[in-house]
């Protein structure tokens, strides 16, 4: 592309080929690891793929430079930067664009994203960006005529419609694989399910959708704590039998038990909705929050993390919030939710109470930066935010060590609540997700639910009750929708959308 003049038919067919190669080992590997590549239809595919590929790449470019070369130049030093950060994610992470991930890429704050900063990343950037960057910048490109334009675009254009034709056999596979496929096609995967996530988001309710009012029925004092656990899987708790004491604390708590759940989500913001909801839906109904506090409950929202829907309540605290004024080192972790709670749950007036405390404990990939140097009880630790380079013994020990942290962190809440003998108290800690540790070349979390791993979707759902407060039913399994109704039930709420049947206390 440094020649001095280029045709731009043999400029849009190389820049599609760089494309083609720089970017798509991931969507060939996953073609070849689903097919019979040795059979003849599969071989067909196969090489189907790779021209198609390359051809409608190069026809969409032959498009744009010859409506405008200046734009054309624009877009494809943008395709290439992002491509090569993309492709960073797919290969360390493996992680899939599709819409999902888009969510999580635009609801992410600076603090979550600068956590993936790598050399490693800054070699993808300059190797797959930058350099093919200049080449595209230097290239000079020779205008084509309008006929030649024509007669090149038609001929391109049913070559693609033969070939499409050709492989009318094929296309269940491909329908069937379309989700992983458009996700790993470079430039497509991102701008495509980009269009999409806003189009979804532009049809959701515009206004939250209330619930009808619902009426305290007792006056007693009662306190719900809701602990909104992040990326905390059920596999490494040892509440849940994991080898590994983990829970040295809420092991030897009286009135703490643990039930298998699962989460409706892989990724925070539709984890979160999902626990503060009445029922599993795309809708925007009031969430919990908002529901008891315009029914005259007192809410407390605390949280070091992101991601929640819209929450209309008066005490809401975010990080920086909860560190004004803080000293010492549980203001770097998220044992800062607790600094001053007890103090702020005696100021209250009303006898109903919910507290929210949304963590970040567990969030990838820097693991060993979620909690105290004194929790690192497991050794050694993954200090890579690049989770491959890791042995599976350090990233498991520095996961686990987060798991630690949280059961500290949940066992001095508890010792809180016992103080506040005046109130009948539960804690229940549910997570947003689970989270991926190496199983299948998987890392942290964000595949489709439909199939994503287990260890995405098990996650643990605790609850700690005060003495002479209620009991729970004999549950097996639960939901995070469990949380609306459970909750409801404990603070002695009725309402017209109460369902029994999620309710865990007797």
């Amino acid at each position: 592309m440094l020649k001095s003049n280029i045709k731009l038919s043999h400029f849009v067919i190389a820049a599609s080929f760089i494309n083609l190669i720089l970017f798509h080992f991931p969507f060939f590997k996953f073609g070849l690891n689903n097919l019979d590549y040795k059979s003849l239809n599969g071989i067909t595919l196969i090489v189907s793929l790779v021209i198609i590929m390359l051809v409608v790449n190069a026809f969409v470019l032959y498009l744009l430079f010859f409506l405008s070369r200046f734009l054309g130049k624009f877009l494809l030093v943008f395709f290439f930067i992002i491509n090569s950060i993309a492709i960073y994610f797919i290969n360390t992470y493996n992680v899939i664009i599709d819409i999902t991930m888009i969510g999580n890429i635009l609801n992410t704050n600076y603090e979550e994203s600068s956590s993936f900063f790598s050399f490693r990343l800054i070699i993808y950037l300059i190797l797959f960006g930058i350099i093919p960057v200049i080449l595209v910048i230097k290239a000079k490109i020779i205008k084509e005529t309008p006929k030649r334009f024509l007669i090149n675009g038609s001929l391109t254009l049913l070559f693609i419609l033969v070939l499409v034709y050709a492989n009318g056999g094929n296309w269940r596979w491909i329908d069937k694989n379309s989700t992983k496929l458009g996700a790993l096609a470079m430039p497509w995967s991102y701008m495509v399910n980009t269009s999409r996530f806003f189009i979804y988001k532009s049809k959701a309710n515009q206004k939250e959708i209330l619930l009808p009012n619902a009426t305290i029925k007792d006056t007693k004092k009662s306190i719900a704590v809701l602990v909104i656990g992040e990326s905390a899987r059920s596999e490494n708790f040892s509440l849940y039998g994991y080898d590994k004491l983990t829970n040295p604390l809420l092991s030897k708590t009286e009135n703490v038990h643990s039930f298998n759940a699962t989460s409706c989500a892989t990724y925070t913001t539709a984890g979160v909705k999902c626990i503060l909801e009445h029922e599993n839906t795309s809708k925007l109904y009031e969430i919990l929050p908002n529901y008891l506090y315009r029914n005259n409950v007192e809410v407390i929202w605390r949280t070091t993390n992101w991601g929640e829907p819209p929450v209309h309540i008066k005490n809401f605290l975010n990080k920086d919030d909860l560190r004004e004024g803080c000293e010492g080192e549980e203001c770097t972790y998220d044992e800062i939710l607790l600094k001053g709670l007890k103090e702020q749950i005696l100021a209250s007036k009303k006898n109903k109470i919910l507290i929210i405390l949304h963590t970040s404990t567990s969030h990838g990939p820097s693991y060993n930066t979620k909690y105290p140097p004194k929790f690192e009880k497991f050794k050694p630790v993954c200090n890579s935010v690049e989770l491959g380079e890791c042995t599976s013994e350090e990233l498991i020990n520095a996961y686990d060590n987060t798991i630690v942290y949280t059961d500290y962190i949940l066992s001095s809440l508890i010792d809180n609540l016992k103080e506040l003998k005046e109130y009948n108290s539960t804690m229940l800690f549910v997570s947003d997700h689970g989270e991926s540790l190496g199983e299948n070349n998987l890392y942290m979390h964000g595949i489709p639910a439909a199939f994503a791993p287990k260890e995405q979707l098990e996650i643990p759902f605790i609850v700690w009750l005060s003495d002479g407060s209620k009991k729970l039913k004999p549950n097996d399994k639960l939901s995070q929708n469990h949380v609306f109704h459970s909750v409801l039930n404990f603070l002695a709420i009725e309402s017209p959308i109460y369902d029994e049947n999620m309710n865990i206390f007797e």
